[in-house]
């Protein structure tokens, strides 16, 4: 499959939130592939140093840069270090998430903090690092993952989907404070995607289901989300921000 090329992608300074696997590893790739400078931050060591080696030959090979996204102060500091090594950040594209399962009954308040934490605080903080340098300069993109689950109501993850629903807000909010400056926010929903965590919650037959409930009877790949976020993230879309892009074959 040919991909497309942005040139306004070039050069860009990318952060990318969750980028040593699964989805978080194809932005990491595609944003590369497009001669952008790739940092990408992630708790998973061993996943994201083979990501790393692997993208070595490209040049410039994107930088992975060890980051717990929970701890909103290493956060901050982990931001400032980027930006002082490598200019300020002109592409964020907030994509950390995990989607443990849960019943309403086990949720404690500590296991809620949690879940809050990583799965939405993050991107509220690390955009807020990041937006005064982007409207200083009168331009920047930041790109929110978000999340079908509870679009449809998914069953066992009702608190991963109160998270997810606040991010699609929270992006909409955060375009119309960054417009005027210049700042685009918008987000990304994306269906059931063939990544190998995904791949651990259906047997061959609920991935069947999964599909036949598609309007594409295809399966969604890591890539497919990360050519829309590279369409986003470039200039051709410009006057695109505060709305949310599914990327899910239909699956509604």
């Amino acid at each position: 499959m040919s991909a497309a090329i942005y040139p306004s992608l070039k050069g860009k300074l990318v952060v990318v939130t969750g980028g040593g696997s699964g989805i978080g590893a194809a932005l990491t790739e595609g944003f590369a592939r497009q001669g952008a400078r790739v940092v990408f931050l992630d708790i998973a060591i061993e996943d994201s140093k083979a990501l790393e080696a692997s993208l070595a030959d490209l040049s410039p090979a994107p930088v992975f840069q060890a980051c717990n996204l929970t701890d909103v102060s290493a956060l901050q500091a982990c931001l400032a270090d980027i930006a002082a090594s490598h200019g300020p950040v002109e592409v964020l594209v907030n994509n950390a998430a995990n989607d443990d399962r849960h019943a309403l009954a086990e949720v404690t308040p500590a296991y809620w903090e949690d879940r809050i934490a990583v799965n939405l605080r993050h991107l509220y903080f690390a955009t807020q690092s990041v937006a005064p340098a982007m409207q200083a300069a009168g331009q920047g993109v930041v790109l929110n993952l978000g999340s079908i689950s509870w679009h449809l109501g998914l069953p066992e993850l009702s608190l991963y989907e109160t998270a997810k629903a606040g991010i699609e807000g929270m992006t909409r909010a955060l375009a119309r404070e960054l417009g005027a400056d210049g700042v685009r926010v918008a987000c990304i929903v994306p269906g059931n995607v063939k990544t190998p965590r995904q791949m651990k919650w259906y047997t061959p037959e609920g991935e069947a289901e999964i599909v036949a409930a598609q309007c594409l009877k295809g399966r969604i790949e890591p890539r497919d989300v990360a050519a829309l976020a590279m369409f986003l993230a470039s200039d051709d879309a410009r006057f695109i921000t505060g709305h949310e892009y599914f990327v899910d074959a239909g699956w509604r």
